[in-house]
């Protein structure tokens, strides 16, 4: 399959190499330093789950020199995805289909109003990584994975076939889901309640999870995702929430959301697409959200200064 990768960052450039390696052809595109570093040099992984670098790939500063592809992963900035739906467009023919890779719930429908529902698939995937300086990524964590469905919860030839194609990729699990939007809402739980307890502690998830109050916040947080997502239909049991913990406590002590670290660093981040939509639904359903209200309310001032919309005297 020839693969498109839009937003060559952490997540993008990580699955598009490890594509490469297992000798699909993919074409990424990027910007700046790090698109010229790319193109010169190739792209660089330093994985947990083993090192590869990425030589003679195409990588290209604009949408229409791609050409035309099989599938496009979609892996910008949540709050990226509307502003970027439009200019996709010319890649949406014949077959091609589109994943986004997202952390949030509000993606594939996003897409799909632009490109048409039966062109998106919904999709999501998981890992701890970070772009250690342009050409180079960095995965210190977690088991990657991209999970994928049709949005009417059917198998369909097109997932048969990318689920064949992530198989052959070195420390990349591949996910058919048969209910890609309760698997959209399972990692939303988990990634939204990381990044806000993150943003507003400033600390790695190994001294959140050590310290009573902090694990309790956490939990809190958890809880209302779960209350908000059962009031919409998805169903988000104690199960589900034991696995998260699960998850929790096998990460590395070290390990942080690209919300957090994006918070932490000045730059815009992922808060309306994460804990905003928490509160935002919370309020359609007349669900209390108080923990993700106090974390979305101490957290606005930040944001709001990084996209420079604070007017100061």
């Amino acid at each position: 399959m020839i693969f498109a990768v839009i937003g060559a960052g952490a997540v993008g450039g990580y699955f598009g190499a490890r594509l490469h390696e297992a000798g699909h052809t993919v074409r990424f595109l990027a910007r700046g330093s790090h698109l010229k570093e790319i193109q010169n040099k190739g792209l660089q992984l330093k994985s947990i789950s083993g090192d590869y670098h990425a030589k003679n790939i195409e990588a290209f500063d604009k949408i229409e020199k791609i050409g035309p592809v099989d599938v496009v992963l979609v892996a910008v900035k949540a709050w990226q995805v509307k502003e970027i739906a439009e200019q996709l467009l010319p890649m949406a023919k014949s077959e091609t289909f589109f994943v986004p890779l997202q952390n949030g719930v509000e993606a594939h429908a996003q897409l799909s109003s632009i490109l048409g529902k039966d062109r998106v698939l919904g999709g999501l995937c998981g890992l701890i990584a970070f772009l250690e300086k342009p050409g180079l990524i960095r995965h210190v964590g977690a088991d990657p994975f991209l999970t994928f469905g049709e949005q009417n919860k059917k198998f369909s030839k097109r997932t048969k076939d990318l689920e064949k194609s992530l198989s052959n990729c070195r420390g990349l699990t591949g996910r058919l889901s048969d209910d890609i939007e309760k698997s959209v809402w399972e990692k939303f739980l988990l990634i939204s309640a990381f990044s806000g307890v993150g943003g507003v502690t400033r600390m790695p998830i190994g001294i959140i999870r050590s310290i009573p109050e902090t694990r309790k916040m956490l939990d809190d947080a958890l809880r209302e995702v779960a209350d908000v997502a059962n009031s919409r239909g998805i169903d988000l049991n104690e199960n589900i929430l034991k696995k998260t913990w699960q998850f929790f406590d096998t990460l590395p002590p070290q390990g942080t959301a690209s919300m957090q670290r994006d918070l932490i660093e000045g730059k815009p981040s992922e808060l309306e697409s994460q804990t905003g939509v928490i509160v935002r639904y919370g309020k359609q359903s007349k669900i209390p959200t108080p923990i993700n209200s106090f974390i979305y309310n101490t957290l606005l001032p930040s944001e709001k200064k990084a996209r420079g919309d604070l007017n100061l005297p």
